[in-house]
């Protein structure tokens, strides 16, 4: 298990049964874990975008008196020093401060990542389902159709889900009478309302649903056997998505590992590749 401030945060808050507003606070928390434990309840609140009470109550529901002492206790199980007050970032436009904060999103995945069980367990799943349905409806569809376009060339049977509305009911029954045993997710925000209702239903057919996801708060999470999160990057009017892409393609290489005769596949598909000419070299 990561020991890094936010994986330390982020444990703190497993457990509890949190409310959407809750669930954001803890967000903003997890991604700003090294100010969060400088910050006052009204700073947090400002930056959660929530109200200053709702910090308090946040604070109540995890177990503490008020948000002092919640503050008391983060500076004990996630210290770090505040970064100076002006910095090199300081001189960066909005574009580079965009691409800085996917690289900290990327860092952060990278020390989530220094417990590989979560994946290792995701891609014996995945690799263990045939068919292997992968949903991703309107911003996290082009996430689901990059990774069901790989996994097709390792896997024998990958069901691409990336159009709502009511045929995709249909689809995941037809997975579910196929032998699929288990459903790849990818949400992000904003977050459709149809995934989570597809979510409820595919876990009442039976399927072990495994998601990719902006946050382990994320609505999706209670519907989700094995929810693994990435952040989104949000300092541009649209959210960048590369932790959670890179994700999926660390997902295709457990998968890959777990299913026999992957290499075999990839092998087959460079040969009719070469033989039908489809690469320019």
């Amino acid at each position: 298990m990561s020991d890094s401030p936010a994986a330390r945060l982020q444990k703190l808050f497993e457990g509890h049964r949190l409310t959407p507003t809750q669930r954001r606070i803890a967000h903003c928390m997890v991604r700003g874990a090294a100010e969060v434990p400088f910050l006052s309840s009204v700073e947090l609140a400002e930056l959660a975008g929530v109200s200053q009470p709702s910090v308090t109550r946040f604070a109540v529901a995890l177990g503490f008196d008020g948000y002092p002492a919640l503050r008391r206790h983060l500076r004990e199980v996630a210290p770090a020093e505040r970064r100076p007050e002006a910095t090199q970032e300081d001189a960066y436009n909005e574009y580079q401060q965009a691409v800085q904060g996917e690289i900290e999103n990327l860092r952060q995945l990278a020390a989530m990542l220094a417990d590989p069980s979560p994946v290792q367990e995701a891609g014996r799943l995945l690799a263990a389902s045939t068919p292997l349905p992968v949903l991703g409806l309107r911003a996290a569809s082009s996430q689901a159709r990059g990774f069901a376009y790989f996994a097709a060339k390792v896997h024998p049977d990958v069901r691409l889900l990336d159009e709502g509305g009511s045929m995709l009911d249909d689809r995941i029954d037809a997975a579910v009478s196929a032998g699929a045993s288990a459903l790849l997710c990818f949400a992000l925000p904003r977050h459709p309302r149809e995934v989570v209702d597809v979510l409820e239903r595919s876990r009442r057919a039976g399927l072990t649903v495994v998601t990719v996801a902006d946050s382990a708060f994320a609505p999706v999470a209670r519907h989700s056997d094995l929810l693994i999160p990435a952040p989104v990057g949000t300092g541009l009017a649209f959210d960048t998505a590369c932790a959670p892409m890179l994700l999926g393609r660390v997902l295709l290489e457990a998968m890959a590992d777990a299913l026999p005769d992957a290499q075999a596949r990839l092998e087959a598909f460079d040969a009719r590749a070469a033989a039908r000419g489809l690469f320019v070299e």
